[in-house]
C-alpha cells in the first residue's frame, strides 16, 4: 500500500513541476543549445599558475560538447592572495587562508558585447605545520580545489547567461 501511494505521490510531483514551466537546463545532452554555446566559448591564456588551472578546469568544463567554432569569449583575471592568519608568540604562522578571486566577462566575439560581468572568489584555510613540503603541498592543493570551485561557479552563470540568449 506504501509503495502505490509513493508511487501516487511521484506521478503527482512530477505533473506539477512540468505545469509550472521548468525545463532542465542542459535539455538534449551535448547536442543542446546551452552545451552547444558552452562549447562555443574560448578562454584565451589567462596569467600565472592559478590562470593556468582555471583555464583547465574551464576547457574541461566548455568543451564537453565537443568542438565548436567561438562565438563568445571568456575574459578571466584572477587575484590570487596567501595571508598568514595564526601568529603564534614566537613570531611562527600558524595557519594560512589562501584567497582565488576572478572577475570575468562573457563577450560576444562578433560584436564586441558584453553578455555578463561577474565576480567569484573562494577560499580556503591551510594549517602550517613543522614540515616545509606539507606546507607548500598544502598551499598548492588549496589552490587547485580554489580553481575547480571558481571554474565550476563560472560554467554555471555563464551558462544560464546563454540561457536566457
Amino acid at each position: 500500500m506504501r509503495t502505490i501511494i509513493s508511487s501516487l505521490t511521484l506521478v503527482a510531483a512530477s505533473v506539477g513541476l512540468a505545469a509550472c514551466g521548468l525545463s532542465p537546463m542542459y535539455a538534449g545532452g551535448g547536442s543542446g543549445a546551452v552545451a552547444q554555446g558552452l562549447a562555443a566559448v574560448d578562454v584565451p591564456p589567462i596569467a600565472g599558475r592559478a590562470g593556468w588551472l582555471v583555464r583547465t578546469e574551464l576547457n574541461d568544463r566548455l568543451g564537453a560538447a565537443g568542438d565548436v567554432s567561438p562565438r563568445y569569449r571568456l575574459d578571466v583575471r584572477l587575484d590570487d592572495n596567501l595571508e598568514a592568519l595564526g601568529i603564534l608568540a614566537d613570531d611562527t604562522v600558524s595557519r594560512e587562508r589562501r584567497t582565488l578571486r576572478a572577475r570575468y566577462q562573457l563577450v560576444d566575439a562578433s560584436t564586441g558585447d558584453i553578455l555578463l560581468d561577474a565576480t567569484e572568489g573562494a577560499d580556503a584555510g591551510i594549517d602550517v605545520v613543522s614540515s616545509e613540503y606539507a606546507t607548500i603541498a598544502a598551499e598548492q592543493t588549496a589552490l587547485e580545489n580554489l580553481s575547480r570551485e571558481i571554474a565550476d561557479r563560472i560554467v554555471t552563470r555563464v551558462a544560464l547567461t546563454l540561457r536566457e540568449q
